[in-house]
């Protein structure tokens, strides 16, 4: 019996262009940016596309933590009050992925012309798709490693904040890690404590990060800060609600994130 392309079996897949194996746009981002862009406002492109203010905002978080120059940047002053603006940063990504996308669609339809395998076609665009669960994903350069008897002090340069981290020495070898070479800091929400920047605590958490509250975003318990490092990157923290204003945490005010070094998975690209 000779296999035959099964006509009810059509061609479909997202187009995504991974940032050193890390998912970085799509085609609903890039939608969010061209919207920013026409807008001048986060909150009138969310609208516009059916989503959330945080949803929006996380989608650009994420990608200006991956991008080497902001995509989105915030706008003072004016009438209104200022807004958020494209970079042109921003405005090439959107060229580069409208010209990845045409090439994607003839792809798809020599793809569409040769079909006779399903689960083998399944497969292969499945493979396509990868995201990691952490909250926060800053890129960053090793700065320095201290080896110890079983595990080593990684230290990495976060736009010119260091963030240190506790990995195996195996981990270390596995991962290539050196000073010199490109690494991500994935750290959950929930591990990351706020303080006042002025609070003069000593804790024994290793990182200290401190920065300015971009936005708050209040849950039926808890409360996400987003807070802009002093280095550029953003940092996200799950609170509860009662301690966000036992600490007196507002929007536009200082406030320092607390991180234990164990608590940092370091990831790299192949």
């Amino acid at each position: 019996m000779t296999d035959t392309p099964d006509d009810s079996i059509d061609t479909a897949a997202s187009l995504w262009l991974d940032r050193n194996e890390q998912g970085f746009v799509g085609r609903g981002r890039i939608e969010l940016l061209r919207r920013i862009g026409a807008t001048g406002s986060i909150s009138q492109a969310a609208k516009a596309m059916g989503m959330s203010y945080k949803h929006a905002w996380d989608a650009v978080d994420a990608m200006n933590n991956l991008s080497p120059q902001p995509l989105v940047q915030r706008r003072t002053g004016g009438r209104h009050g200022g807004g958020t603006e494209l970079t042109e940063e921003g405005r090439r990504l959107i060229t580069v992925y409208e010209t990845a996308e045409r090439e994607h669609r003839k792809f798809l339809a020599r793809l569409r012309e040769g079909i006779c395998d399903f689960d083998r076609f399944h497969t292969l665009i499945g493979a396509l798709n990868m995201k990691v669960s952490a909250r926060n994903n800053l890129r960053g350069v090793v700065a320095s490693i201290k080896p110890g008897a079983v595990n080593a002090e990684v230290t990495l340069d976060v736009g010119g904040t260091p963030l240190v981290a506790i990995v195996t020495n195996e981990s270390v070898q596995s991962l290539g890690l050196e000073p010199g070479v490109e690494a991500y800091a994935l750290i959950k929400a929930s591990f990351v404590i706020l303080a006042t920047e002025d609070g003069g605590l000593k804790t024994s958490a290793r990182n200290r990060l401190c920065g300015t509250v971009e936005r708050i975003t209040e849950g039926a318990v808890n409360t996400e800060v987003v807070l802009a490092l002093d280095g550029g990157a953003r940092l996200a923290a799950i609170i509860t609600m009662e301690s966000t204003k036992d600490l007196g945490i507002t929007e536009g005010g200082r406030a320092c994130a607390l991180i234990k070094a164990p608590h940092v998975i370091l990831a790299v690209s192949d």
